[in-house]
């Protein structure tokens, strides 16, 4: 029996969302941090800090998801806080050397393979898929949703 596109459809998103899913638990178990949480890190990782305000806006998150992201981080002492020396009104984001090494531990992200995939398709393809995937968040009443990848799920101690 051939299945229709409706089902087909519902089939590659939960195939996405498992895949997902997998690679959480994969990065919580060899990491000890959820995929949000070691982005955090990578992004900290690339300059050695960054404000929090910057960190939200590349991922796409808002302010009180990155507070609670870094307060995490910050408790398990992957990252600290420190009076920013440009502006002493914020706070810079400063990974720790147990940071680099959850960073170092962490597989493969499966947002790097996307990316790199992602990148090597022709300009055409990649506004194809851009716009099949606004109309599936917006089907879904997901584009003002927090970008934030899975929060808690996965989290480890709990």
């Amino acid at each position: 029996m051939e299945l229709d596109r409706t089902d087909q459809s519902l089939i590659a998103i939960r195939r996405i969302l498992r895949s997902t899913e997998i690679y959480g638990r994969e990065i919580a178990k060899r990491a000890g941090v959820t995929p949000a949480q070691i982005r955090v890190l990578q992004i900290v990782a690339e300059t050695g800090s960054a404000t929090p305000k910057a960190i939200a806006k590349r991922m796409g998150v808002s302010q009180p998801t990155m507070t609670s992201l870094v307060d995490r981080l910050a408790a398990k002492k992957l990252v600290e806080r420190h009076p920013s020396e440009v502006d002493r009104r914020q706070t810079d984001i400063v990974i720790t050397a147990l940071g680099h090494s959850a960073v170092d531990q962490a597989p493969d992200a499966l947002q790097q393979r996307y990316v790199q995939q992602f990148e090597s398709l022709e300009d055409w393809e990649q506004s194809m898929i851009i716009a099949a995937l606004e109309r599936v968040a917006g089907m879904l009443d997901a584009q003002d949703i927090d970008a934030s990848p899975v929060l808690d799920i996965g989290e480890l101690g709990k």
